[in-house]
């Protein structure tokens, strides 16, 4: 479903923030991105998501050549394809939770009555069809996270890119996206999560990629027992390593 073949981005005359990686991802996998501040997690995401382009290499997203769309397209390509969740969730501080979940549908161009019967079962779905009505600053940050969930969801993504979902949330709330996260993985969804917490990334995904200075420098399943195993090492959940 997605590939990045010999992608490298650079943005000055310093060191590339992503160095000739190549990376296939398949329908239904989730994969977590981890590595430190700066190793270049964000920047696959973007230029997964056509928010930008690689200086040199190839990037493939469900039969589309991301890295050739120019800006209309890309818009086009993020509404149609992409759900997109932001770690302090990006919610219009102006709209109802109601209107904030809508608007995806509203730019697609997706009749009012059918948008709004999807709005309706995603945010009962994800438990906070309590506050259709309410404005965002009003809501808790787990339930602002599953609003931004709910509009990420609003027009059957083929992908979901999640990026530092839990990174502006308490413990309890954190623990909440984890399972919602768990949950739409198992129901089919192919999720890309971007994450500097190998626990997050362990009861979420079942595969990861670690970066280092914009290279792929481990790419290993998740076991049962909620270990990484890359390249024959192990790497505890939380050790951070």
């Amino acid at each position: 479903m997605i590939e990045l073949r010999d992608v490298t981005r650079r943005y000055d005359e310093g060191p590339p923030a992503l160095d000739d990686i190549s990376v296939s991802i398949a329908p239904g996998e989730a994969v977590a991105i981890l590595g430190p501040s700066g190793s270049g997690k964000s920047t696959l995401l973007n230029l997964v998501a056509g928010l930008d382009h690689p200086t040199t290499g190839t990037v493939t997203v469900d039969g589309v050549r991301v890295d050739r769309l120019g800006e209309a397209a890309s818009a086009r390509y993020r509404r149609a394809r992409i759900g997109l969740i932001f770690q302090f969730f990006n919610l219009l501080d102006d709209l109802t939770v109601a209107d904030n979940v809508l608007l995806p549908a509203q730019l697609a161009g997706t009749g009012r009555a059918d948008a709004e019967r999807r709005a309706a079962d995603l945010l009962a779905r994800l438990g906070v069809s309590r506050h259709a009505d309410a404005y965002p600053g009003r809501l808790s940050g787990g339930e602002r996270q599953r609003v931004a969930v709910a509009r990420a969801l609003m027009n059957n993504p083929a992908l979901l890119l999640a990026d530092e979902p839990t990174g502006a949330l308490d413990t309890a709330s954190g623990e909440e996206v984890r399972k919602l996260l768990t949950e739409l993985h198992a129901d089919g969804q192919t999720i890309i999560l971007v994450t500097h917490d190998l626990t997050l990334a362990t009861a979420c995904a079942t595969r990861t990629i670690r970066l280092l200075d914009g290279r792929v420098t481990a790419d290993g399943r998740v076991t049962a027992d909620g270990r990484v195993t890359a390249d024959g090492r192990d790497y505890a959940a939380g050790s951070g390593r």
